[in-house]
């Protein structure tokens, strides 16, 4: 009988650890990067974004979803205060993304915080940082994709036709299908199959459309500015303030996005952290910029309730539909952008465990033909497409942002453990004001995560759960870490990333 090893296919080695160690057996940096250069099983992703294309990713996958699509339902919680509170949420991602600059400098592989947690804290953190971004990532897909039944009536609206309930509504909303969520998911999906760098690019050209129609929304609606709005600033106080936080800090999930790209990037040392700081700039400016903007338009009390409220801020002040025809067109286009960005992470995410062995090798398989991995995008895509129909928005927005406070979390716990660790390893970026900023950023995603409700609770320690069952069910036994020897672990743990030891080379040592 044989196992899956770092090395191919070989009986197990008779010192396979117990359960404890395995958990705590950590994936050799030396490794990471290795695997990162060369490829996996013969076939290997293509390395053809530049930092234009990587900030693209990544704002692309976080602008929009905040202010297009939950609104509506986080400026009851906050009041006029609302821009405080994406603003607390921004402070609270940028300091987990100068975290995630820092490892995807030093470790640029296609798994993101799951790889670095894996090189940092060890397998059983590894897999439970897996699990959380499979939910902050498919999720975060399906959820962002529910809202562009809104957005499609919106545009229908202006030539008297709409989508009836039963097509644009999932059960639960007052329908039974979110058609407009299922054929946006399956358009990117289809997309994500035909290449990176033609998804890329697609992807590029639709994040210009939607910085310009945010900036176009602002022009028009200071044009309706009233001061008087804001006061009183935060009538719900500031547990109403923070309690938006939590829930608009959704909006700021994408941004890890371009880590997962560590393996498509032609200079990931250098590019990787430029591209994930400078995302972090943009969105979080236009994201309080359209806030302010948007309740200078309108009262507070205004947003409960309201679906699409951008469109309809513009339609009013402006009394053309046309205007609403454009920004409903283009937040069509903006949510499309969230999805391929979002879905794109989600399987590079997958093919990072399934080398390692801890989910089916089906997600690892990349095509020798189009450089993507073909049957996990289509897997991916399938059941996200599926979710996106059937499942409401509300459960899916703050179910995707516990996963992702917590996988933020341990990111920055990874770069404290990996100076104190690991001082000689080289890093194109270095986390300002260590350790204050990690442990700030560590602090306040445990914060955000206090501030969601029991139900959320509920939901993530039912997913942590299944996901505990499955990794003993598979991952456990398929581990191909766990399966090195003593000797082979040793020899990899003390190779150094860029030391020219290439797998190969260790193998036939070993051997």
């Amino acid at each position: 009988m044989t196992a899956p090893t770092l090395f191919g296919e070989r009986p197990p080695a008779p010192g396979r650890p117990g359960l404890a160690a395995q958990l705590l057996r950590r994936k050799p940096i030396g490794q990471l990067v290795s695997e990162a250069e060369t490829g996996h099983d013969g076939t290997r992703l293509v390395r053809s974004f530049g930092v234009l294309q990587l900030t693209m990713i990544s704002v692309g996958a976080t602008l929009g979803t905040g202010i297009l699509v939950i609104l509506g339902e986080s400026v009851p919680l906050a009041g006029p205060a609302i821009w405080i509170s994406f603003a607390i949420a921004g402070l609270a991602a940028l300091l987990s993304a100068v975290s995630y600059a820092e490892m995807a400098g030093m470790v640029p592989a296609a798994g993101s915080s799951y790889s670095y947690t894996y090189a940092t804290m060890g397998e059983g953190m590894a897999w439970i940082c897996g699990w959380c971004l499979v939910l902050e990532y498919a999720v975060s897909v399906a959820a962002v994709a529910v809202g562009a039944g809104q957005y499609v009536n919106e545009a229908l609206a202006v030539f008297g036709l709409a989508l009836p309930d039963a097509m644009s509504q999932p059960p639960g909303a007052g329908g039974l299908l979110n058609l407009p969520a299922i054929v946006i998911v399956v358009l990117a999906m289809v997309l994500l199959v035909r290449g990176a760098k033609e998804s890329a690019w697609i992807n590029t050209a639709i994040v210009v459309v939607k910085v310009g129609i945010l900036l176009f929304f602002c022009a028009v609606a200071f044009t309706a500015f009233n001061g008087g709005h804001f006061e009183p600033l935060m009538p719900m106080g500031a547990a109403g303030v923070s309690a938006a936080a939590s829930r608009v800090f959704f909006s700021y999930i994408g941004f890890d996005a371009a880590s997962t790209a560590g393996e498509e990037a032609r200079n990931p040392k250098r590019d990787l952290p430029r591209a994930i700081l400078l995302s972090m700039l943009i969105v979080t400016s236009i994201y309080v910029l359209v806030a302010v903007a948007a309740v200078g338009a309108r009262p507070w009390g205004w947003f409960d309730g309201t679906e699409a409220a951008l469109v309809k801020i513009l339609e009013e002040i402006t009394g053309q539909p046309w205007v609403g025809l454009v920004f409903a067109v283009g937040a069509v286009l903006a949510i499309a952008s969230i999805v391929l960005t979002v879905l794109y992470g989600q399987t590079r995410i997958l093919l990072s465990m399934s080398r390692d062995g801890l989910v089916p090798k089906v997600f690892g398989r990349v095509s020798a033909r189009t450089g993507t991995p073909v049957a996990g995008t289509l897997i991916v895509g399938t059941a996200v497409a599926l979710t996106a129909g059937l499942v409401p928005l509300g459960a899916l927005a703050d179910a995707t942002s516990i996963g992702t406070l917590f996988a933020f979390a341990l990111v920055n716990v990874a770069v404290i453990y990996l100076r104190r660790t690991r001082p000689e390893l080289t890093r194109s970026f270095r986390v300002p004001l260590f350790p204050l900023t990690p442990v700030l950023g560590a602090l306040m995603c445990a914060y955000l995560m206090a501030n969601l409700g029991a139900e959320t609770w509920a939901v993530f320690g039912v997913w942590m759960l299944v996901g505990v069952s499955a990794y003993f069910g598979y991952g456990r036994n398929n581990s191909r870490v766990a399966t090195l020897s003593h000797e082979e672990y040793r020899e990899l743990s003390s190779s150094q990333p860029g030391n020219n030891t290439t797998t190969q080379e260790l193998k036939a040592e070993i051997r």
